[in-house]
C-alpha cells in the first residue's frame, strides 16, 4: 500500500454501461472543433484504467449501474464485454454538455454554496451493512475536505467551490435489498430518493467483491430522475472493512462522476482523453500507488495517479485539478440548475 500523503488520503458515461480556486466567475469554455489542434494538457505527476467489473458480475442485472461511472478495487480484472464507456458514448455526453451550455453563455458559472446530501443505509436484518451515524458524518466530512483541496500536496490543491451538507439519513433493513441492490435498485430508489437534481442521494449497501461504487451522470437526470445518485459499498465508508479503500474516497470519486467527471484514463492515450486539459493522458487505471508511472510517454506529463478520478488506493489519492473543478461547475449549471445555492 502506498504511503499516505497527509494532508491527504484519496479516493462515464452513457445509458449503456456499469461496472462500472473557488470557481466563482468561470465562464464555460467550448470544445475545439474536430479539425482544430487537440488541446495541450499540462504535466502533473499522477496514474489510472478503464472501468472494469469484478469477476462474476452479471451485466444483465441493472441498467442503471451499467449507465454509471464506477470505481473498482482491481483495475486489472478482466473487463466484461460492453461495460466500458466507449469513446463514442463519452463524446455523446460531451455533446449534450456543450448543447446545454449554449443557454449559459454570457453568464458567470459558479458552484453552489452547499449540496444537500441524503444518505440511505440499506442493511441486512442481522445488522450487516448498518453503518453508524458517525461513519456517515465522517463521509460527508471527507467530501468537504476533498472538494476544498485539504488533501492536496503543495500547490496541486484546488478548491472546487463545492460543499456538502447532510440533510437526512434513512435506514432500511431488508435482506433482499441488501443482498442484491442491483436487482432491486429501481424499487429502492423510487421509494427512497429525495429532492431534485441538486440533491445528492447516496445509497450504502453490499456490492460484489471488487466493486466499490457507481454513480449516474448529470446528463441522465432528465430522462430518469429516480435513478440519479451514488451507490457505495458499505465497507468502503471511512472506518469500514474494505482494506485500502476505507478512507472515504470511493465517495469522493463517485461524487466526481455525479458532477460530470470521467475517469482520468478515459480514452487512454488518445485525444480528447478525459476532456480535461490539465490532467495528463493515461492509458489505463492505476492500482495501489505507483510512483513515476507514465503509460503515455508520447504525451506530456506522468500519469495522474493521485487524482481522485483514478482507481488508486484511498491513501494515494489527493486532489482534483482546476480543469476538473471547471468541468464540474459547467455540469452543475447545465444540468443541476444551481438550485441548491443559498
Amino acid at each position: 500500500m502506498g504511503r499516505s500523503p497527509r494532508g491527504g488520503s484519496a479516493a462515464t458515461w452513457s445509458g449503456l454501461a456499469l461496472c462500472a480556486l473557488a470557481m466563482t466567475g468561470l465562464v464555460a469554455s467550448s470544445l475545439p472543433e474536430p479539425d482544430q489542434p487537440e488541446p495541450q494538457r499540462s504535466g502533473v505527476t499522477s496514474s489510472a484504467a478503464d472501468p472494469y467489473c469484478p469477476p462474476g458480475w452479471d451485466p444483465g442485472v441493472d441498467s442503471a449501474a451499467r449507465a454509471a461511472g464506477t470505481r473498482v478495487s482491481d483495475p486489472g480484472a478482466q473487463a466484461d464485454a460492453g461495460v466500458e464507456i466507449t469513446p463514442e458514448q463519452a463524446a455523446e455526453y460531451e455533446e449534450r454538455l456543450r448543447d446545454a451550455l449554449v443557454s449559459q453563455r454570457g453568464r458567470e458559472l459558479a458552484p453552489p454554496y452547499t449540496v444537500p446530501v441524503a444518505v440511505h443505509v440499506i442493511s441486512a436484518t442481522d445488522g450487516r451493512g448498518a453503518v453508524s451515524d458517525q461513519q456517515i458524518r465522517d463521509q460527508v466530512d471527507v467530501l468537504n475536505r476533498a472538494y476544498q483541496g485539504d488533501y492536496a500536496l503543495g500547490s496541486e490543491g484546488t478548491d472546487t467551490g463545492f460543499r456538502f451538507e447532510l440533510s437526512d439519513v434513512t435506514r432500511s433493513a431488508d435482506d433482499a435489498w441488501f443482498d442484491d441492490f442491483n436487482r432491486h435498485g429501481d424499487a429502492i430508489r423510487s421509494q427512497l430518493r429525495q429532492g431534485g437534481p441538486e440533491t445528492l442521494n447516496v445509497y450504502t449497501t453490499e456490492l460484489d467483491s471488487g466493486l466499490l461504487g457507481y454513480s449516474t451522470f448529470p446528463q441522465d437526470y432528465q430522462d430518469d430522475p429516480d435513478r440519479d445518485g451514488v451507490v457505495i459499498a458499505y465497507d468502503a465508508l471511512p472506518g469500514g472493512g474494505r482494506e485500502r479503500f476505507n478512507e472515504g474516497h470511493t465517495g469522493t470519486h463517485e461524487v466526481g462522476h455525479w458532477l460530470g467527471l470521467f475517469h482520468t484514463f478515459q480514452n487512454g492515450c488518445q485525444p480528447p482523453g478525459d476532456y480535461v486539459d490539465d490532467t495528463p493522458y493515461e492509458r489505463e487505471a492505476a492500482a495501489g500507488c505507483p510512483k513515476g508511472r507514465d503509460t503515455c510517454p508520447e504525451r506530456p506529463g506522468r500519469d495522474p495517479v493521485t487524482n481522485f478520478m483514478n482507481y488508486s488506493d484511498d491513501a494515494c489519492m489527493t486532489h482534483f485539478t482546476q480543469g476538473q473543478a471547471r468541468r464540474m461547475v459547467e455540469h452543475w449549471n447545465a444540468f443541476r440548475g444551481g438550485s441548491a445555492r443559498v
